[in-house]
């Protein structure tokens, strides 16, 4: 008898009465820790790309694909408002000098940065 393709890649099965079932099991993957970031974009794959957010799952990569997101969403959050302060002039000596004026700025500049990751990262 000619084996399946599913067990030409190493499926095997199981009898139960009449029927062959195949061993389905997921692969162990190292799980790493997923901050904000990647727990948004998962919530955003889960309901509006379900296919993709099940073949990351069931091919044991999402945590790993989730964990590099939320590094790259972080890393380029922490750029934008470190740039976008330089920019307006936002400093230390604003913020020793006036700290409900740099607070509200840098409210600003935090905000706008975060839609600007969540429009090219997170939500894309």
């Amino acid at each position: 008898m000619e084996k399946s393709l599913f067990e030409q890649v190493g499926g095997t099965y199981t009898q139960v009465g009449d029927y062959l079932l195949p061993n389905l099991t997921l692969t162990e993957e190292a799980q790493k820790s997923i901050g904000i970031w990647g727990q948004q974009h998962a919530r955003y794959l889960k309901q509006y790309h379900k296919v993709i957010y099940y073949n990351y799952l069931t091919s044991g990569k999402l945590n790993a694909y989730l964990a590099d997101i939320d590094e790259q969403a972080e890393e380029m959050f922490s750029r934008l408002v470190k740039d976008m302060a330089d920019k307006q002039g936002i400093d230390e000596n604003l913020k020793a000098t006036d700290q409900m004026a740099w607070v509200g700025k840098m409210n600003n500049i935090r905000n706008a940065a975060m839609e600007i990751v969540n429009a090219e990262l997170i939500y894309s």
